[in-house]
């Protein structure tokens, strides 16, 4: 039984044994599987999903959190502009120490969709202080549409991006997923159906 469990999954949908991986064209399964086995939470390296918008980081993601989950680990899953805007917000310091703490403790964080919004020097530095704390002490695991030559422009003129990087990328496992929008596909499928049953009907 788990008896400490931050993780919420309000569209945990798609198990990885369901996963198209043959509609990506490039990803390393291999990696994601070893990720999966949760061995990377020993030595407290990081996992970096980078690709357009629709490949699969989230859905891969999640599950791993949700194996992570299941063998009693803390975690924590939520996005860059939820957990940012929450810490940004923080009224007086101690209100700010506690949320700083809330997002440091556990053995792993999920943190989604890095690079879709962009967000002023305090986000930056807040961010910078979660990857610091958690440096080499506990497992963080992001996904961003951007490639890391490309963060400047998500945090514009914060002096701290480098290091955050830095800090990021030095115990990590980056993965590249690269391939169409499988939203995007299953949207389509979807509107072929509805045609064929249409079209039937008449």
């Amino acid at each position: 039984m788990i008896t400490s469990l931050r993780l919420r999954f309000p569209d945990f949908q798609r198990m990885l044994v369901d996963f198209d991986w043959n509609w990506l064209k490039t990803c390393d399964r291999g990696a994601v599987e070893d990720l999966m086995t949760l061995a990377f939470l020993k030595d407290a390296s990081n996992a970096i999903f980078v690709g357009p918008n629709g490949v699969g980081k989230t859905t891969v993601a999640k599950n791993i959190a949700h194996t992570a989950v299941l063998k009693g680990k803390k975690v924590l899953f939520t996005t860059a502009a939820k957990m940012l805007n929450e810490l940004a917000a923080c009224d007086g310091d101690m209100a700010l120490q506690r949320r700083l703490r809330y997002y440091s403790t556990p053995d792993v964080l999920c943190i989604d969709e890095v690079g879709y919004l962009s967000y002023s020097n305090r986000h930056a530095d807040l961010l910078f202080e979660i990857i610091n704390r958690r440096y080499e002490q506990k497992s963080t695991l992001i996904t961003t549409n951007r490639p890391f030559s490309e963060w400047g422009e998500v945090f514009p003129g914060a002096a701290c991006v480098v290091s955050l990087i830095d800090r990021l990328i030095h115990y990590a496992e980056i993965i590249s997923f690269e391939g169409e929008s499988y939203r995007l596909k299953e949207a389509k499928e979807r509107a072929e159906k509805a045609e064929k049953k249409n079209g039937e009907k008449q």
